[in-house]
């Protein structure tokens, strides 16, 4: 653990807090949870609040129709949380053939799936939170209807979401979208104050009914009404249906210390997997060009693997324990060699996403994420109720021989994913990086660049980020060093220098000292990020 505490820093400075800590991408949303702590809530209070804050002050990455995912670290063990939603009841690849589809579109009310997030709420809050739910939320209802001032990058991430909406969100079921988010004929200008009343009635109601308005009331029928009235396929009954589902993380070892995710539907495998077959390549050293084209080369035939069989974890082709198997990693490690490859997914064997990280003086520590998925979602809002729903069908296939492929009440390869850390049984602490296909290659990069290159948490966040895109292609971010870019180069790669760092995830990282129970935290340079603690 000690080397985890190494004073070495970059563009910012590690924050280091004793009795409680929360680590965003917005600081209003950081201090809605300080605030809970300070009233006596613990770090599953905290997360909830700032989740909720951050469907208000965030709306460009998540909102209350999306979904979520937790690994939350109480009394010396792990639990899972999946709040992801299913494929409505009435919904068929059939239908859609029928009218025309080829794939699901990403924006209206076909992508639209069940959302998770007020229920992962509610479950958090009911099997670990001190404060009541009531009370946990208050914040984010006060920033929905006082309004707040929109924050540099959020003020990017509108603007484009407007010009892109604006262009391609033309018919009447998206009105409300820019009646919500856009009621000046544009997004709010940075530094201006942006407020929702519909927002703050919504979360005030699921407040109050500890969500059942959302999933059996007036906001369930007004969301059934909408889709009846625009062809879409989510119901009523699809709403009144859900439950979230308490599930065993899957982890593996790298280097003395166990990495978790959670399991499939998610994509957290895909990090493990990752892992597992680079450390069958040989030792990490510091930012070699070797190295780093390895850890590529990994990473690619992970997910290459990853993309072709994950899916709902009972309709998967291959069990998750072989995944994770050393004779799986060294047959996939055997295929990298000097040069860059294409790869082929592995031979089966016969027979803008918001991540947050909490803890509190009491050992508690959670890592939560929530997403509407490519932003706004799906471009839907429910009138006057501040419910941006998630197009996160879009990643169903239509092809009935694919795993992912859409089925009613069947839930879709998902990119949201929490991590966390342990060491011989005691918690390291959690982290996270969001942003769609980057989410595992971040997870990936923090966990070498914390366990093999011994970064403390800013420094981790702060190194120059590499994504494999497809093929042979790698971006890199302008900092990245040029030598080991042209060295990959050489080595086969289509390396890529991208101007906008925005492609390259936006991560958070507590780390807890077992022996003094020092709070150790880090927050993403590439965001409006911030870290709230006392």
């Amino acid at each position: 653990m000690d080397h985890l505490f190494h004073p070495f820093t970059g563009k910012r400075h590690t924050v280091f807090g004793r009795k409680g800590m929360v680590a965003t991408s917005q600081p209003l949303a950081a201090q809605a949870g300080l605030e809970i702590l300070q009233k006596g809530g613990n770090a599953i209070d905290a997360a909830i609040a700032t989740a909720a804050a951050l469907t208000v002050v965030e709306p460009t990455s998540n909102g209350i129709g999306g979904d979520a995912f937790a690994l939350v670290w109480t009394k010396d063990q792990l639990h899972g949380l999946n709040a992801s939603g299913a494929a409505p009841k009435s919904i068929s690849v059939e239908k859609l053939r029928e009218k025309g589809y080829k794939k699901i579109p990403t924006y209206g009310v076909l992508p639209v799936t069940v959302p998770g997030v007020p229920a992962g709420w509610v479950e958090l809050s009911k099997k670990f939170g001190k404060l009541p739910f009531k009370e946990v939320l208050e914040p984010a209802i006060r920033y929905a209807e006082e309004g707040y001032p929109v924050s540099p990058v959020l003020g990017k991430f509108w603007d484009s979401a407007y010009r892109k909406f604006k262009e391609t969100c033309t018919s009447e079921e998206f009105t409300s979208w820019f009646d919500t988010f856009a009621p000046n004929n544009r997004a709010p200008h940075i530094g201006e104050m942006w407020s929702s009343p519909g927002h703050a009635s919504t979360l005030r109601q699921i407040a109050e009914t500890d969500g059942h308005a959302f999933y059996h009331g007036e906001l369930a029928e007004k969301m059934d009404a909408f889709m009846k009235q625009h062809g879409g396929y989510l119901s009523k009954e699809d709403l009144a249906d859900y439950k979230v589902e308490w599930v065993d993380p899957i982890s593996t070892t790298y280097n003395g210390y166990d990495v978790w995710e959670i399991p499939p539907n998610g994509q957290g495998l895909i990090a493990l997997m990752a892992l597992n077959i680079f450390k069958q390549t040989g030792d990490s050293k510091w930012q070699d060009a070797e190295t780093i084209h390895r850890q590529i080369e990994a990473m690619k035939l992970a997910f290459t693997d990853g993309k072709a069989f994950v899916t709902e974890l009972d309709e998967m082709p291959i069990d998750v324990p072989h995944l994770l198997a050393d004779e799986y990693a060294t047959k996939r490690a055997a295929l990298i060699g000097k040069q860059a490859i294409n790869p082929e997914p592995y031979d089966l064997p016969k027979g803008g996403t918001v991540y947050l990280a909490a803890a509190d003086e009491e050992g508690n520590m959670i890592s939560y994420i929530q997403s509407n998925y490519m932003g706004f979602g799906s471009g839907i809002v429910i009138p006057d109720t501040g419910i941006a729903l998630q197009n996160r069908g879009h990643d169903f296939s239509l092809d009935k021989e694919h795993p992912n492929v859409l089925k009613p009440e069947k839930r879709t390869y998902h990119t949201i994913i929490p991590g966390f850390l342990t060491k011989e049984g005691q918690a390291i602490g959690p982290f996270g990086v969001m942003g769609g296909y980057m989410q595992p290659q971040g997870h990936f990069q923090v966990v070498t660049n914390t366990v093999d290159h011994q970064l403390n948490p800013q420094a981790t966040l702060d190194m120059p980020r590499w994504q494999w895109v497809g093929g042979k292609t790698v971006h890199v971010e302008p900092e990245f060093p040029n030598y080991i870019a042209q060295s990959l180069i050489r080595k086969g790669h289509n390396v890529q220098v991208m101007s906008d760092g925005g492609s390259f995830g936006r991560g958070q990282i507590i780390w807890r000292d077992p022996e003094t129970g020092v709070l150790q935290g880090g927050t993403e340079s590439r965001t409006d990020g911030a870290i709230a603690t006392w």
